[in-house]
């Protein structure tokens, strides 16, 4: 496998660097440049042609939102993740339609940042695994937003149908399982299936899928 090369744009250099630190790690990302402005990222962006860029949203000179519209303009094919705080959940939503792939709470782990980095870097959309059910009606709302313009109409099957509106409903896969007298293999397995359907890496994915598709009335859940 390629590896996939990263810049990291964050105005905090301790962060910076602990992020460096855990990609050293890893054989298949290289971090081929950081910046601490939305300037300076434009313009490595733009000399370096990465393949995923993780940028914070609030920086100075250029946000992150400024940065990733002209980054964007010039170049679709950068995948670009924002990071996030707990309260950004209006920015994020700004940067999705701005045209980044997807989102991490600063506090993610080290697995998900880097099934981020490999989801995106693929052209796939990732969204945080705790995705708030403000954001995800903020996401629901936008007009602009939608990663699933253009695609083929996906078919589900009836106990597909019944587990991505439990899953909307916040059902855990146990709860799921006995609501269904299945067992938790196959649920996973089910869920699983809906995943690879609409390349969602993660049930939030299925979540967002579902309410911008119209399979689920948010006002229900």
């Amino acid at each position: 496998m390629e590896k996939i090369n990263i810049v990291i744009a964050d105005d905090h250099e301790i962060y910076r660097d602990g992020l460096k630190l855990m990609f050293q790690k890893q054989k298949e990302i290289k971090v081929i440049g950081e910046v601490d402005n939305g300037q300076d990222l434009v313009a490595i962006a733009q000399k370096l042609q990465p393949d995923v860029i993780l940028t914070d949203i609030k920086m100075p000179i250029l946000n992150g939102i400024e940065s990733t519209l002209k980054i964007v303009s010039s170049n679709h094919n950068i995948g670009i993740i924002a990071l996030s705080m707990y309260d950004d959940n209006d920015l994020i939503v700004e940067m999705l339609e701005a045209g980044a792939k997807g989102y991490l709470q600063k506090n993610a782990n080290k697995e998900q940042i880097i099934d981020a980095i490999k989801t995106v870097a693929l052209g796939q959309v990732y969204y945080c695994n705790s995705t708030s059910e403000s954001l995800t009606k903020l996401i629901y709302k936008s007009k602009i937003f939608n990663p699933y313009l253009n695609k083929k109409v996906i078919e589900f099957t009836d106990r597909e149908l019944e587990v991505i509106t439990l899953i909307c409903k916040e059902y855990s896969t146990k709860q799921i399982a006995e609501k269904f007298f299945l067992s938790l293999r196959t649920i996973e397995g089910i869920k699983l299936k809906i995943q690879e359907k609409i390349n969602a890496s993660n049930t939030t994915g299925i979540v967002i899928y579902a309410v911008k598709n119209g399979l689920v009335d948010l006002e229900s859940i």
